[in-house]
C-alpha cells in the first residue's frame, strides 16, 4: 500500500493555499467536482509536483440495497485515472432508497446515511463493494460514517461490521477518526473499542475533521476546527499502527491558511505522540488477508434491506411516520440536518437562488424541502424549488419575482413540458 504521509482535503475556495502549504504530501478530491477531461489547473499543477491526488466518492452507495450503478463505478473509475491515482475511496453508506426492488418510491437523501449493523445489510455490502472492486482499476477503500442514530435490532459493533466486510472482501479500510468520535457522542460507542476490533492491517488512510456539538448531539460539519478529543482518538489510533496516510478535511467555513497549517502539525504531532507509545512499531501496513470466496446474495436479502431503508428514508425525507424502533427525536434532528444540507449544497450548485431571495432564501427552501423529496440530483432540486416559489405566489418584491422567472425559463430547457400543468405554468410565468 502507498504511503502517502500528510494531506488535506482539495477544495476549490483553498486550492491557492493549499498549492502554496509546506509539507503537504497528497490531497483528496470530492470525485463528483471534478471532471476528468477538465481537471483544474490546481490539481494539474500538484501532480506535475510529485503531489498525490486521491478521488473520495460520495454518490455511490455501496451500503444501499440496489447493486452499484455502472454509470457511476464508470465515473469513479475515470477519475481515477485521469488523476493517476494509486486508490479511490467511497463510504459505507447508503444515499438512495425505493425504486423497482421495493415497488415505492424513488428517494434521494442527498447525504450519506448508515447502513443497519446486520447480517443482510453486510451480505449486500460485501456484494456491492465486489461489485465496485472488478469495475475499478485501482484498489478501493471505504470509510466508516458519522451517524447521529442507531437502527434498533444491530447485530454487531462497528469494529465487528468493519472487519467483516475487509475479511470477506478484501477491501481497504480507510477509518474517519472524528467519525468514531460523532460516534462516542450520539451512541455512546467507545471508539477505543471500535480500533481494537479493526482489522488495521487493512488501513488505507485516516481522516480527521471538526465539528460541533448542540443538545447532545455531535454534528460532522467539516467546518469546525478539530476537536481535542478527535485528536486523541487519532493518538490511540498511531499508538496501535502507523497510518500510511493522515488527512485534514474541511468542507465550510475555511479559515486562514496559516489556521489550515496549524492543524496540521496538530495531526502531525498527535501521530507521532501515538508512535512514541506503541509496543511493536510498525514500518508499514501489511497487505490485508486474502478475501473470501464470494457467495451470491439472495434477492430476499437485498429486498428486506431495501423496504428497510425505504421506510427510514421516507421518514426523513417525506414525513412519513418513524418506522418501529427508531429514536423519533434523532430521526428529527437527522431530517433537519438532511433539508439544511440540501439548501447548502444547492446555493452552491445554483448560487444566484440566494442572491434573487435574499434573506429569505433559506427558510423558503427549508419549508419547500418539508413536502417536496429531492427526485434527480441537486440541480434538479434547485429547478424544483425556484417552480414550487413562483408557483406559489409568494414574492413579495416584482423585481425579485422577474428575476426568479427568468433565471427558471433559462434553465428548465426549450422543450414543451409532457403534461398541461407545465404548459400553463410557462404561459403564467413568461405573461407576469
Amino acid at each position: 500500500m502507498t504511503r502517502l504521509g500528510t494531506g488535506i482535503g482539495w477544495r476549490p475556495e483553498i486550492a491557492d493555499a493549499v498549492e502554496r502549504m509546506p509539507g503537504i504530501d497528497w490531497v483528496e478530491v470530492v470525485a463528483e467536482n471534478v471532471c476528468p477531461g477538465h481537471l483544474p489547473d490546481s490539481l494539474l499543477r500538484l501532480r506535475e509536483r510529485g503531489v498525490t491526488v486521491v478521488p473520495h466518492g460520495v454518490s455511490l452507495g455501496l451500503g444501499g440495497a440496489d447493486r452499484p450503478d455502472e454509470g457511476r463505478l464508470t465515473a469513479l473509475a475515470e477519475r481515477a485515472q485521469a488523476l493517476g491515482s494509486p486508490l479511490v475511496t467511497e463510504h459505507i453508506a447508503f444515499v438512495r432508497a425505493g425504486g423497482p426492488l421495493t415497488a415505492s418510491p424513488h428517494l434521494e437523501a442527498g447525504h450519506l446515511l448508515p447502513v443497519p449493523r446486520t447480517r443482510d445489510a453486510l451480505d449486500v455490502l460485501c456484494e456491492n463493494v465486489r461489485i465496485a472492486q472488478a469495475a475499478l482499476p485501482v484498489p478501493l477503500a471505504v470509510e466508516n460514517i458519522a451517524a447521529l442514530f442507531a437502527w434498533p435490532g444491530e447485530e454487531m459493533t462497528e469494529g465487528q461490521f468493519l472487519y467483516e466486510l475487509a475479511d470477506r472482501t478484501g477491501v481497504r479500510l480507510l477509518i474517519d477518526v472524528a467519525n468514531l468520535h460523532t460516534n462516542h457522542v450520539n451512541r455512546g460507542e467507545d471508539p477505543a473499542e471500535a480500533l481494537a476490533e479493526l482489522p488495521l492491517e487493512a488501513l488505507a488512510y485516516v481522516h480527521v475533521a471538526g465539528g460541533f456539538e448542540r443538545d447532545g448531539v455531535w454534528h460532522d460539519s467539516h467546518a469546525h476546527p478539530v476537536p481535542r478529543p478527535v485528536l486523541d482518538v487519532l493518538t490511540d489510533l498511531a499508538s496501535r499502527v502507523s497510518p500510511p496516510g493522515v488527512l485534514l478535511e474541511r468542507d465550510e467555513n475555511f479559515p486562514e491558511p496559516a489556521e489550515l497549517e496549524r492543524e496540521l502539525t496538530s495531526i502531525r504531532q498527535a501521530v507521532a505522540e501515538g508512535a512514541r507509545t506503541r509496543t511493536a512499531p510498525v514500518a508499514a501496513v501489511a497487505e490485508p488477508a486474502r478475501p473470501q470466496s464470494p457467495v451470491a446474495v439472495p434477492d430476499a436479502a437485498r429486498q428486506r434491506l431495501g423496504l428497510a431503508q425505504a421506510a427510514l428514508l421516507s421518514a426523513l425525507v417525506a414525513g412519513t411516520p418513524a418506522p418501529e424502533g427508531f429514536d423519533r427525536v434523532r430521526l428529527g434532528v437527522q431530517a433537519r440536518a438532511l433539508a439544511a444540507k440540501r439548501a447548502d449544497v444547492v446555493a452552491k450548485v445554483a448560487p444566484e437562488l440566494p442572491l434573487i431571495l435574499g434573506g429569505g432564501y433559506r427558510s423558503a427552501f427549508l419549508a419547500y424541502a418539508q413536502g417536496h423529496p429531492m427526485r434527480g440530483g441537486y440541480r434538479q432540486d434547485a429547478l424544483d424549488f425556484a417552480e414550487q416559489v413562483l408557483l406559489g405566489g409568494r414574492l413579495a418584491e416584482e423585481r425579485a419575482g422577474r428575476e426568479l422567472r427568468t433565471w427558471w425559463l433559462d434553465r428548465s430547457g426549450p422543450a414543451p413540458r409532457p403534461r398541461s400543468r407545465w404548459a400553463r405554468m410557462g404561459r403564467s410565468l413568461i405573461g407576469r
